[in-house]
């Protein structure tokens, strides 16, 4: 029996903050190729257990191996990919051990995450755990792991205000949005534009229960592709003015170098409304919507500056709420690493329990024979005791007296029995 097993834990990656996106680009793994990913690498690689995290912002591989294997992931990387190592090394990190159960537990935090405390990277986690567990390339160490990552996640947004505070305008908006209207599921958005600002509201929307989206832009064939992501209607702008009264809320964000709407178009849509509110946001600079708008009753019109200091005072919020969130991740790393640890004596246990039963059987076996012959049970008794006694204290008395120069062995055995000092 190998008595010296080690238990390794390996994250080895990418993110944004290493690596610019042309670089994650070609080092990112597809959903639809993460099982055959797995394994192979689990396969081919000494590599016991994996999960692959890839999203837009970092690839990830968490593994556990039973030596360090970070060469050969990287070769393997590199191949399934037909880099050069060259191209991806200089972009690569790696956590071993203790380190690597604490990225993990900040990634799922959104401590890792380009917007400080976002919670999309909790889900995504998830769902590359589900992933490899399904493949049937976790086991008992990553399994642990990944549930123990889910749970400090979920503490950290409990018991922090990480999450509570709008920190990128699309959230923001979103947010301010929830404030007015109690139930945005009952709500009618009408997002105008098709960039990355309207496609992260949208997300934001969605998370949030809104069922009806409508996606206007210059090029209709934009705004169905981003309308087929999130179950949404699409409309060219020139439908704008007519479709404008079916927005409860109004958001925006286009490159256009002169406003979209104007006060006379919202004064319109306001009669079909029959003046029932709306919300308006305007997300573009420059402005998407003429400033006049703001004048119209029933209308409540928010520019980006007017969310800005928001986001500021809430990013500082969120950085106070990163430093709670770090002791929680390191009270939690501790407890993992010291299950880890005692993996690692589970061997050894078992085999000094079968040898003490061995022992204890041998001398019943004598004490039972002594009493069917007769002798007298007291002085049978006395004698299994006594050797009992002798018979544990035997080898390691002989270790301590041949092989204890040092002074090793006899602190070890002190505190192993809690022996006074």
């Amino acid at each position: 029996m190998d008595t010296k097993r080690k238990v390794h834990l390996l994250a080895l990656g990418l993110n944004h903050e290493s690596a610019p996106i042309r670089i994650r680009e070609q080092a990112a793994v597809t959903t639809d190729l993460l099982g055959d990913a797995l394994r192979e690498l689990t396969t081919k690689n000494a590599v016991e257990e994996a999960t692959i995290l890839s999203t837009c912002n970092r690839t990830e591989i968490y593994c556990h191996q039973q030596s360090d294997t970070s060469e050969q992931i990287i070769t393997w990387l590199c191949n399934f990919h037909g880099l050069s190592q060259a191209d991806i090394s200089p972009y690569l990190y790696r956590y071993p051990d203790a380190q690597a159960v604490r990225h993990a537990f900040r990634v799922a935090a959104g401590l890792d995450s380009m917007v400080l405390g976002e919670p999309q990277i909790l889900g995504q986690m998830k769902e590359a755990f589900a992933i490899a567990h399904k493949t049937g390339v976790t086991g008992k160490i990553l399994n642990r792991l990944f549930q123990q990552t889910f749970t400090v996640a979920k503490r950290v947004r409990t018991d922090t205000a990480i999450g509570t505070s709008a920190v990128s305008v699309a959230y923001a908006a979103v947010s301010l949005a929830k404030q007015i209207f109690s139930d945005l599921s009952q709500q009618t958005v009408l997002m105008i534009g098709a960039g990355e600002t309207i496609e992260l509201t949208a997300r934001h929307l969605k998370e949030n229960g809104v069922k009806h989206l409508i996606v206007a832009n210059r090029t209709l064939e934009r705004a169905r592709n981003l309308a087929q992501l999130y179950q949404a209607e699409a409309i060219s702008l020139d439908e704008l003015p007519a479709r404008l009264s079916d927005g409860d809320i109004v958001i925006s964000s286009t490159a256009s170098t002169l406003p979209i709407l104007g006060k006379g178009a919202v004064e319109s849509a306001l009669k079909k409304r029959r003046h029932r509110p709306m919300f308006m946001v305007d997300l573009a600079v420059p402005r998407d919507i003429e400033p006049e708008v703001a004048e119209l009753n029933d209308v409540f019109l928010y520019t980006v500056d007017d969310l800005r200091g928001v986001i500021e005072e809430n990013l500082q919020a969120r950085k106070a709420a990163a430093e709670e969130a770090e002791q929680i991740i390191d009270v939690h790393t501790e407890e993992f690493m010291g299950w880890l640890h005692s993996l690692n004596a589970v061997p050894t246990i078992k085999a000094l329990r079968q040898s003490m039963d061995r022992i204890v059987e041998a001398e019943l076996q004598r004490a039972y024979k002594k009493l069917q012959s007769g002798e007298d049970a007291n002085a049978v008794v006395q004698q299994l005791a006594n050797s009992l006694s002798k018979k544990f204290t035997h080898s390691p008395t002989e270790q301590l007296t041949r092989s204890d120069s040092d002074g090793t062995l006899s602190e070890a055995v002190r505190r192993l029995f809690k022996l006074e000092s």
